[in-house]
């Protein structure tokens, strides 16, 4: 299938992508583009609730499964905004519009390279890509209500903003609840168990803890305290504190196990984690996934944030076109040269790895 061809066609996808609003939970219009996409290359697609997935034309069940993945919903514009977040203009190279970095160029990208080995007929793997939702929310009807309908995964590329080099490992996320609790008193009145003097030293050994488990791409395990609330009267002791603790999980540890550490040595009275499901991810640095993206000069490095590999239950690799300090932001953009050699590069990827 001819490259240049397919270049163009992902940057034209990815301009009315920016133009249709898919704020997560809202894809609709974002999911019926992606059909249209299979749909004017003649290949059968399949989609639940604003998940669209497509196969290889020659699968084989025999085969490994190797899965393509990004992401098409996006976070709201924020405030700080000076341009028309669904206006895709280009100007001096940059695509501008909402989504266009995280993750519409990585999609864009990965869905021409799909398309690009559709009718391979001797790849080693089959090749199954994925167009998710609700990826901005860790929503229930993204990824997580797909994998069930899938064939079983055994490989994952998750496209997000990396510049092209591979996220051989990212860190999980655990979001706990903890409660300090005292004795309620008369602010005039004698009080030995203030809940809020007591949680000074919770909020000390929480600053001065350390996971001993340090990862050699993923450095130690990240615990933040983030938000707490007491008290509702200027006379009044509350009877407990309420804390945010928001820890980000190495590769060395399974959220389950955090939580037992915590709750087994956190000085708090309650300790309850929102999800466990979040886990860290990684693939093995010989995989030959990763041994193909270095030999055509992709570096290795582990990611702070958070994806859809959460959700996987094998190895994967993040990888994509962008940059990951651009999502989220005000006026975001992609270079419309990183699209292209993104697209470039996954080929060059597949060919060495699978091909």
């Amino acid at each position: 299938m001819d490259l240049s061809g397919l270049q163009e066609e992902a940057l034209e996808l990815l301009k009315k992508l920016i133009s249709t609003q898919s704020f997560s939970g809202e894809e609709d219009g974002t999911a019926t583009l992606l059909e249209q996409w299979f749909e004017a290359h003649n290949i059968p697609c399949k989609r639940h609730l604003n998940n669209v997935w497509a196969v290889n034309k020659h699968f084989d069940e025999s085969k490994p499964m190797l899965l393509l993945n990004s992401h098409h919903d996006t976070v709201k514009p924020n405030s700080a905004y000076t341009r028309d977040p669904y206006d895709p203009e280009v100007i001096e190279g940059k695509l501008y519009g909402l989504g266009s970095n995280d993750a519409g160029g990585c999609l864009v990208s990965l869905l021409a390279t799909f398309t690009y080995f559709y009718e391979a007929e001797s790849l080693s793997h089959n090749l199954i890509f994925a167009g998710t939702a609700e990826e901005e929310t860790n929503g229930k009807n993204g990824i997580a209500c797909l994998l069930p309908l899938l064939p079983k995964i055994d490989i994952a590329i998750v496209g997000e903003p990396t510049l092209m080099n591979l996220a051989v490992a990212e860190k999980g996320l655990v979001v706990f609840d903890a409660v300090v609790k005292g004795t309620p008193s008369h602010a005039a009145h004698p009080n030995n168990d203030n809940a809020i003097y007591k949680t000074a030293k919770t909020l000390e050994w929480f600053e001065k803890y350390n996971f001993e488990r340090i990862s050699d791409v993923l450095g130690e395990v990240k615990l933040t305290v983030t938000q707490i609330k007491a008290g509702s009267q200027h006379n009044v002791v509350p009877g407990q504190v309420e804390l945010v603790v928001d820890v980000r999980v190495n590769d060395r540890y399974s959220n389950t196990e955090i939580f037992e550490i915590l709750q087994k040595d956190a000085p708090v009275d309650e300790i309850k984690p929102r999800s466990l499901r979040l886990n860290s991810s990684s693939i093995p640095l010989d995989h030959p996934l990763v041994t193909a993206g270095t030999s055509i000069g992709m570096s290795t490095y582990g990611s702070p944030t958070l994806s859809d590999q959460a959700m996987l239950n094998c190895p994967s690799l993040k990888l994509g076109p962008g940059d990951s300090t651009r999502s989220h932001s005000a006026d975001e953009f992609i270079f419309v040269k990183e699209i292209e050699e993104g697209i470039e590069k996954y080929i060059k990827l597949l060919e060495k790895a699978l091909v």
